[in-house]
């Protein structure tokens, strides 16, 4: 497998490694109350999850709130969170996951992006989303139906603006004789796929540098990696592109509980929970971000189990 400038990349290369799994976490590290989490003191438990080595915090992107939809994600915006998160975290990397990159204009998004990765010190992933919420769409004069072809158009954009004077034009515009400060870190920003985009995964695999995808059972999951390994064959390069997944949580206090589904996941003990990360990484997949929405435990009471339990099987 050849090497790619991604490699020595500080946020990249802590949260994807051939043939290794590591774990993150995706916020709110709080459970949904009426779709709504309780912020209070998520600041001190992303620094605790940087502490205990974790290789990711994951911010979603929800403009609003939908209630039919029942999840506001983290409430807060966020580029302002990251930026938040960047000054009280030392080494974990920090990802979105992922900004709706057709709601959002991609000069905008791209000086958000180049920020946080200079200000973070390189511990920044672009995860870019094409929108799973008709609803949010009219209010910011989006077509939801055109999301698929914006998606694209802005991660074309969000890489060409990182050239020094770029001339680039596109629905969204143009420029030219201007130059877009500060540059990705370490010469290149990394952006992963969250969930299809609605992209086929050849277009994935080609233009995206890892793909964050849904959780399915494991002879599901392993199709879809058959096919991501397929798509990355096709490729010349032969980089290494990463498959990563969330899974919702719901952990035990007794270790040997076994599995029972839950939404996009398991309540299960930390012995359960082990055996099948084990099993996720036999398939291939580079990382899994613990969702803790449905978690009926505290969260530090949570992390901290995770921490002794789990994490050091699967170190970033």
């Amino acid at each position: 497998m050849s090497r790619d400038i991604l490699d020595t990349h500080p946020g990249f290369a802590k949260v994807f490694q051939p043939g290794r799994l590591t774990l993150g976490f995706m916020m709110p590290l709080a459970r949904l109350e009426n779709g709504v989490p309780d912020m209070t003191g998520q600041l001190e438990l992303a620094s605790r999850v940087d502490e205990l080595g974790f290789a990711a915090l994951w911010a979603r992107d929800v403009p609003f709130f939908d209630p039919s939809f029942g999840d506001a994600g983290q409430v807060y915006d966020p580029w302002v969170w990251l930026g938040m998160l960047a000054a009280r975290t030392r080494w974990i990397t920090l990802a979105t996951a992922g900004i709706v990159l057709p709601l959002r204009h991609p000069f905008h998004t791209a000086k958000a992006a180049f920020t946080l990765d200079a200000v973070s010190n390189g511990r920044f992933l672009l995860g870019g989303a094409s929108g799973d919420r008709p609803s949010e769409f009219p209010g910011f004069g989006k077509d939801h139906q055109t999301r698929g072809a914006n998606y694209r158009e802005a991660v074309e954009t969000i890489r060409g603006v990182a050239a020094s004077f770029p001339d680039i034009s596109g629905s969204f515009g143009k420029v030219a004789g201007l130059d877009m400060l500060p540059k990705p870190r370490f010469g290149r920003l990394p952006m992963v796929a969250v969930g299809s985009a609605q992209q086929s995964v050849q277009w994935i695999a080609e233009h995206m540098d890892g793909w964050m995808t849904y959780p399915r059972d494991p002879a599901d999951q392993r199709k879809r990696l058959d096919l991501w390994s397929i798509a990355l064959a096709e490729r010349a390069s032969g980089a290494f592109k990463p498959f990563g997944q969330p899974l919702f949580i719901d952990l035990a206090e007794d270790a040997d509980a076994p599995p029972t589904p839950i939404f996009l996941g398991f309540r299960l003990g930390s012995n359960a929970l082990v055996d099948h990360l084990k099993s996720l990484e036999s398939l291939g997949v580079s990382h899994v971000a613990l969702q803790l929405l449905f978690n009926r435990r505290p969260p530090h009471d949570t992390i901290e189990e995770l921490a002794s339990e789990v994490l050091p099987l699967f170190p970033s």
